[in-house]
């Protein structure tokens, strides 16, 4: 039985199943040479697959794929909180939805990439960067509102996900098919996801091309939280309402900008309009209310459309159950009602969002 030894790593670390779990469950199988084979050393019988594949609950055609899907840009908010096996299967997770939009896109056409990257070894700051891109999607002094469909509008695929866990905010990555996509937890303030878009937005843009070369020094995080802080408040425009800022201004400025209370005291820091101390006594402040953990005022986001859409597509067009799209994909049932309800087709159906 030919098998891709790394799908079986894949399906295995998804199940949240360690190699000595599934060696304890598989009759004839050692976690020495499973270990092995999953390094591409050794060899496993045809029986010990077939139980293997039985037990993972894979479809065998998934194991003769390659799944890819770079990622490493996912956004943990305190990886020391969160168990290698939690970690693990949000990985393969987010490989996955990447995996079925490359599966959807042999039947939807998504529309192009059209936001320019940025190599910022050209002498470029994330600062301009974050400029520059305004001005091309049309904002002007502005915030950004419909921030889902702004982003989608100009080729970027975004999936609302619900991880049911608060350590992990998003992902950005381009998928082996070269679509660029975001996946944000849905569990989070609409502050905090719209913070959490225009992060992914700046690695997609500054850290997403393979012609561009990142140093080891430079702190990819911090370029896309510069990036994030002056796509959604322009120094330019937001430093006129922080001079002599106070802490009751908060609420209206969050209202307006629809970002949180403690990015904009941030902002107000990074802006020089007050002091190291002030923004010490600020943050006490917030934590003293409880803003912290909930802030007041529950601001405005737009929702994703192209993903549920070109569910629908494959769903009222293209007329598949459940099962053929399962098998279309090579992968199980759980798996596609986990993550939605696609299929596959020769034919191209175009989106309109």
């Amino acid at each position: 039985m030919e098998i891709n030894y790394k799908q079986l790593t894949f399906a295995r670390e998804y199940r949240g199943i360690s190699q000595t779990e599934l060696a304890s469950n598989i009759t004839g199988l050692s976690q020495s040479n499973l270990s092995k084979f999953e390094k591409g050393l050794g060899t496993l019988s045809n029986d010990v697959l077939s139980k293997i594949i039985d037990f993972l609950g894979f479809p065998e055609s998934f194991y003769k794929v390659k799944i890819s899907n770079k990622v490493e840009n996912a956004h943990f908010r305190r990886k020391s909180g969160m168990t290698k096996k939690e970690r693990s299967q949000i990985e393969y997770s987010n490989k996955l939805i990447g995996y079925i939009i490359d599966q959807m896109a042999e039947s939807i056409v998504f529309p192009d990439l059209s936001i320019r990257l940025i190599d910022l070894e050209d002498s470029y700051s994330p600062e301009y960067a974050a400029q520059y891109t305004r001005k091309y999607l049309g904002l002007k002094d502005e915030p950004v509102r419909d921030v889902f469909s702004l982003l989608e509008r100009n080729g970027v695929i975004i999936v609302e996900f619900d991880y049911n866990v608060d350590l992990f905010d998003g992902v950005s990555f381009v998928t082996d098919e070269g679509y660029s996509i975001i996946i944000i937890n849905k569990n989070f303030s609409n502050d905090h996801k719209r913070f959490t878009l225009a992060h992914e937005l700046g690695h997609l843009i500054m850290h997403s091309s393979g012609d561009f070369l990142i140093p080891d020094y430079r702190d990819k995080e911090q370029e896309a939280n510069r990036f994030a802080s002056e796509f959604l408040m322009p120094a330019e425009i937001i430093s006129k309402s922080l001079r002599g800022f106070k802490l009751s201004y908060s609420v209206e400025l969050k209202r307006y900008w629809l970002t949180s209370m403690a990015s904009i005291i941030r902002r107000a820091k990074d802006l020089r309009c007050i002091s190291q101390s002030q923004y010490q006594y600020f943050n006490i402040e917030l934590s003293r209310k409880g803003y912290k953990k909930k802030e007041p005022v529950n601001v405005y986001i737009d929702n994703p459309k192209i993903f549920s859409e070109s569910i629908r597509l494959h769903e009222e067009e293209l007329d598949y159950t459940k099962e053929e799209m399962a098998s279309a994909f090579h992968i199980p049932i759980d798996v596609l009602k986990r993550f939605c309800y696609p299929s596959s087709s020769h034919l191209k159906l175009k989106l309109s969002i």
